[in-house]
């Protein structure tokens, strides 16, 4: 409906409307969030994570509770595994927050630096006793999402020490590898899901033995998240915390690039989908409407995070398709100041 259509409706003329127009700056609502958040992520690795934490805390719906800064898993990574991957992914985490101004404003624990069960490596006594807490409340009716975009190191460790936790949140898990008949590995694609191979016995766990709801988004899935760096290059020139986040992905391509990688000119944010699924739910019927998964029985997990068929799991989403026009304007908008 045009301008001269809507002022002639009101009564108004189209001069009339126009300042209407010009005084109404856009605003994100005031009203209460409509679900709480844990965001799960490794931090100090692939900057995916950071955008889809920034993107998180400028979402009004989503109310961000506690962030766990969890481990990498290899030499290989863009930060190597000394021990201290996941004090870095906190410390990643309170840099942006207080870029944001959000300092102090929401928890940050680190996770278990190193697989379930590695006595050679820090558990996640700390990580569990927040999850815990967060979950078991009884003072919120809120649905409580559990947003991991890494390995499952530390909800694995939660819900070991507290089952009820399942009862009482939804994981939305960026991993695991295509399934059956419905998408293709990649080209050269490597034999493990990388996110499953961060932590292979806390995706079984997760999986095959509690009974957590899973929305899952798949490599095929979140390999769709594509941006430019035109577009980046964008968001870089637009304020402070874009311009950090887009430095953060620049200094990883960096050391990509000086090991002989050629990224090309796009980029996956393959964390987004948290965000999508989270706080961009319709405004009725609240659910992500605009993003399309399957129900499947929920699998078992082999070691290589192949899906073993249980016919009588618990129904588990699948994500198929991601709504990237909705995620990334959204986050561009929110992110622009």
């Amino acid at each position: 409906m045009t301008c001269s259509r809507r002022a002639a409706l009101l009564g108004l003329s189209a001069g009339a409307f126009a300042p209407m127009l010009a005084r109404a700056a856009p605003v994100l609502p005031d009203a209460p969030p409509r679900m709480r958040v844990i965001v799960d992520n490794d931090l100090a690795g692939d900057p995916d994570g950071l955008f889809q934490l920034a993107h998180a805390l400028r979402s009004p719906s989503a109310d961000v509770r506690l962030i766990v800064g969890s481990h990498l898993h290899s030499p290989q990574d863009a930060e190597p595994d000394d021990g201290h991957q996941a004090d870095k992914a906190a410390a990643k985490a309170r840099e942006l927050l207080a870029l944001m101004g959000l300092a102090g404003r929401v928890p940050v624990v680190r996770g278990a630096e190193g697989a379930l069960g590695r006595a050679d490596r820090r558990n996640s006594a700390e990580a569990v006793a927040a999850i815990v807490a967060e979950g078991m409340r009884s003072d919120v009716q809120t649905p409580l999402f559990y947003t991991a975009g890494a390995g499952l190191t530390d909800l694995a460790a939660a819900l070991q020490a507290e089952p009820r936790l399942a009862q009482r949140m939804t994981l939305v898990w960026i991993g695991g590898a295509e399934h059956d008949g419905v998408a293709l590995p990649p080209p050269g694609g490597t034999p493990g899901e990388y996110n499953f191979t961060i932590d292979p016995a806390a995706a079984q766990f997760v999986f095959g033995q509690s009974a957590i709801p899973i929305w899952q988004v798949p490599r095929n899935a979140y390999r769709q998240m594509l941006v430019s760096l035109a577009e980046l290059r964008v968001l870089a020139q637009s304020g402070p915390v874009g311009a950090w986040l887009v430095a953060q992905l620049d200094h990883m391509r960096g050391q990509l690039t000086r090991l002989g990688r050629n990224l090309g000119e796009v980029y996956a944010l393959g964390d987004s989908p948290l965000v999508t699924l989270t706080a961009l739910q319709a405004a009725f019927e609240p659910d992500p409407a605009s993003s399309r998964y399957h129900l499947a029985p929920t699998p078992r997990l082999g070691e290589d995070g192949a899906y073993l068929p249980r016919p009588d799991g618990r129904p588990m989403r699948v994500y198929d398709w991601i709504d990237t026009r909705l995620t990334f304007a959204d986050m561009f908008a929110k992110l622009a100041h």
